[in-house]
């Protein structure tokens, strides 16, 4: 089947769909997104990624394209139009259109706003969950503002390819301190040999992942510790185990850092454990309704 790909209003084949050579997210990586994942047939924790589009949107001073109410139309008619039951919707906004010049353009510009589905695998996801994940360890050479999601994403396509290179799924990024801030495109958790649960805090130096969010509502409804303090790659790789968050992986075990085992080298029963009932606690919107 044709994929299909929301571009300002309009709908159009996956090849046919373009935006301007001068759209500043082209040109200057100006602009957000979002990735919201599909599951059964529903949008998980829309509402989450919306409000934290919409935080992106104002630190960046960029106007908001259309009302929730419409994006959730626009993110609802991407995914049936593309019969996405489960894999991911992307929600794009750059500041729009405008002659090249650093200063942002006149308040009258129009944001540009690209949306687009694709259909993922789920026993493929389960099947690389249930054997885990091995990680590499990279500087973190990211701008100071990674809580703001946005397109400028070449520091973590590099350390990405890296850990490819490698032989691994995912790239730890670290800071010159020697502590882990988080993932090219995750979250990064340990639980150490006390079975403390650690990530860092969601400040300016990290994303504040959605998934992440879901994750620490759930270790508190299940009576569990969670305790929000950097740590180092040394205490990562003496870890009992280790694991990634995000909205494409949800909770992913990870299973050797650097070539170091994590634990026994096994998915850890508590990251599996945290994978299994993700979903009774994120948020669900149907779709269903739309997939007919």
């Amino acid at each position: 089947m044709a994929r299909v790909v929301y571009v300002n209003g309009s709908y159009s084949s996956y090849g046919e769909a373009c935006v301007h050579v001068e759209d500043r997210g082209f040109q200057f990586a100006d602009g957000v997104y979002e990735v919201c994942e599909v599951k059964a047939g529903r949008l998980i924790d829309e509402r989450r990624h919306i409000d934290r589009l919409h935080r992106s949107l104002s630190e960046l001073r960029m106007k908001v394209p259309m009302g929730r109410a419409a994006l959730g139309i626009v993110l609802r008619e991407t995914v049936r139009r593309n019969r996405v039951r489960d894999g991911m919707v992307y929600l794009q906004v750059t500041r729009g259109v405008a002659k090249r010049d650093f200063a942002f353009p006149s308040d009258d510009t129009a944001p540009t706003l690209v949306c687009l589905a694709r259909s993922g695998s789920p026993a493929a996801a389960e099947k690389r969950a249930s054997a885990g994940i091995k990680v590499i360890t990279t500087p973190d050479i990211r701008w100071r503002r990674p809580d703001i999601k946005t397109v400028g994403l070449l520091p973590q396509a590099l350390a990405r390819q890296a850990a490819y290179d490698a032989g691994a799924k995912e790239a730890w990024l670290v800071d010159d301190n020697g502590f882990v801030t988080e993932g090219a495109s995750c979250n990064a958790w340990i639980i150490t040999p006390e079975n403390a649960i650690i990530t860092r805090p969601a400040e300016t130096g990290i994303l504040r992942g959605i998934t992440r969010t879901v994750v620490v509502d759930l270790l508190g409804k299940e009576g569990f510790e969670l305790i929000e303090r950097a740590f180092s790659v040394e205490e990562a790789k003496a870890a009992r185990e280790a694991f990634n968050t995000s909205a494409t992986g949800i909770v992913t075990p990870v299973i050797a850092i650097d070539g170091t085992p994590v634990g026994d080298g096994k998915p850890g029963p508590l990251a599996l454990r945290l994978r299994q009932h993700f979903h009774n606690f994120a948020e669900q919107s149907p779709l269903r309704a739309l997939l007919r």
